[in-house]
């Protein structure tokens, strides 16, 4: 028998307690970390299999109201489910229960509401579309991640248009020193490689 592992001493759980912290009781990670929260190594969490469950069971949800997402989420508020082994967006899985399988390669599962975000899954505003396609819906409902709202982003709305407004007048080197950003990204900007969007 492998020596690494140790079975957790929870009935029914198959995880490891060989690397858990000591005094934990024999429990795998999961079931330590439970116990450190909310003392008791049973409290919260979700069961297995139950997320694919209430997806099933709201398959045919005929509220015209967002259908938030009641287990975990992506840091961006995305609705995360556990299916066949991994990780994947739960709105991916709902579009697919709702409406079959995407009809071509590469779709995506587009929300009409806008609140992906706010982990909606609701088969209603759920459909198969394109990368450009779901791109152009978050642009419309004002949660495309671009511009300043980029977490890299070193330059504002303001910033891009007070640049090209200089156009000819310096050069791109010193744009770049003066706004304290590489060449290329005054570049980019001129050629509208970037920020082709604003106005």
């Amino acid at each position: 028998m492998n020596e690494r592992f140790r079975p957790c001493s929870v009935e029914g759980c198959e995880g490891n307690s060989h690397y858990t912290a000591r005094g934990a009781k024999g429990w795998c990670g999961a079931h330590y970390q439970r116990w450190a929260k909310n003392g008791d190594p049973l409290a919260g969490g979700t069961a297995h299999g139950e997320p694919v469950e209430w997806l099933l069971a709201h398959v045919n949800h005929l509220g015209d109201e967002c259908l938030r997402w009641p287990f975990s989420r992506y840091q961006n508020g995305s609705a995360q489910v556990r299916y066949r082994g991994a990780s994947t967006r739960a709105s991916r899985i709902m579009c697919t229960l709702a409406h079959g399988e995407p009809f071509e390669p590469g779709l995506e599962a587009a929300h009409s509401c806008g609140k992906d975000h706010l982990g909606c899954v609701n088969p209603r505003h759920l459909r198969w579309d394109t990368p450009k396609g779901n791109c152009a819906d978050r642009v419309k409902h004002g949660t495309e991640n671009r511009g300043e709202r980029q977490w890299m982003a070193k330059l504002t709305r303001d910033d891009v248009r007070q640049i090209r407004s200089m156009e000819g007048m310096f050069t791109h080197m010193e744009l770049a020193k003066r706004f304290k950003v590489a060449r290329m990204t005054v570049t980019d900007i001129f050629r509208r490689k970037t920020w082709s969007w604003l106005e």
